[in-house]
């Protein structure tokens, strides 16, 4: 199930990615940042009442650092695509992967030799599938892309963090989209607004709905227990983007395209096989009830008479 939820994450990840491109004729980045970040609020606001979530956490300063740390790697991820070819952006953003595994081996978890190897081999694959390239003069545009893969690697540290001390995954959307509308206020206090139409507005409904979706799905899969297993999945999304680009662009994909795309399902069979399941909660050594010790032990017998009975 571990996977499914990846892999459904990295479908909608990629139909989000076609309303972005496709929105980008009519407004920046940081508007589209906004507008998918308050509309990715408000449906989770609905989302945790319904589900009766309480938004109260005793881990609000995760959920802040999350939100920090998830805003900043949204923000240079699209600021990265307006500077450099959206292939370059693109693969620029899925190193993070390579630094979760960096941060996973500082907290303590070593991956595998190969785990790693898993990573590289989809990285590869990306890489040949977009094929970046990039002049002397845009280096400070690909290290703002490649400061969006090390941020993002981050936030998804810290999500797997937020699952393992069992908070829903409703709610760290939440507060996730609460801290990016934030700073995406902010950031258009600075900025130009451009009118909206029914087109536009369509997609970026479009947007925050997918973002919403992939957002849910990719929390369930790094809050259980392979979370390398769904850093090697997520890779998957460039496979749904081209099949996007060939259905709506008529855009073809040649031999070391497909080449690529089999390296990238490599990868995730790889990390499946590789990586090893750790508990997906973190548990704590249960204890009986504060009683007294003739009460605890009345209530011991009582149990083990039902047992008999039911027997």
């Amino acid at each position: 199930m571990q996977s499914l939820w990846m892999v459904l994450a990295s479908l909608f990840f990629a139909c989000m990615g076609v309303c972005v491109k496709l929105a980008a004729a009519s407004h920046s980045a940081g508007e589209i940042v906004f507008y998918r970040s308050v509309l990715s609020l408000l449906a989770m606001f609905l989302l945790v009442r319904l589900r009766g979530v309480p938004l109260r956490t005793p881990h609000w300063r995760w959920q802040i650092s999350r939100g920090a740390v998830g805003f900043a790697a949204l923000l240079a991820y699209f600021w990265a695509i307006t500077l450099l070819p959206l292939a370059t952006a693109v693969t620029l953003n899925y190193t993070s992967a390579i630094f979760l595994a960096i941060y996973l081996a500082v907290a303590g978890q070593r991956p595998t030799t190969g785990v790693f190897f898993a990573l590289a081999l989809g990285l590869a694959g990306v890489g040949l599938l977009l094929r970046p390239s990039w002049g002397a003069d845009q280096l400070p545009a690909a290290l703002l892309g490649l400061a969006s893969g090390a941020l993002a690697g981050m936030a998804y540290f810290s999500v797997r963090e937020l699952g393992l001390r069992g908070e829903p995954e409703s709610r760290t959307v939440f507060y996730f989209s609460l801290v990016s509308s934030l700073g995406a206020t902010c950031w258009l206090a600075f900025s130009k607004l451009h009118p909206i139409d029914l087109r536009s507005g369509s997609l970026l409904l479009g947007v925050a709905a997918f973002a919403t979706a992939a957002q849910l799905a990719m929390t369930r899969a790094y809050a259980a227990s392979r979370t390398l297993l769904s850093a090697a999945l997520a890779y998957t999304t460039v496979i749904f983007a081209s099949f996007f680009g060939i259905v709506i662009w008529n855009e073809t994909l040649d031999r070391w395209s497909w080449l690529a795309i089999g390296l990238i399902i490599l990868s995730g069979v790889a990390a499946t096989h590789f990586s090893a399941p750790s508990p997906s909660r973190r548990t704590f050594p249960w204890r009986p009830p504060a009683t007294t010790p003739g009460r605890w032990q009345g209530i011991q017998r009582d149990g083990k008479a039902r047992a008999r009975k039911l027997s």
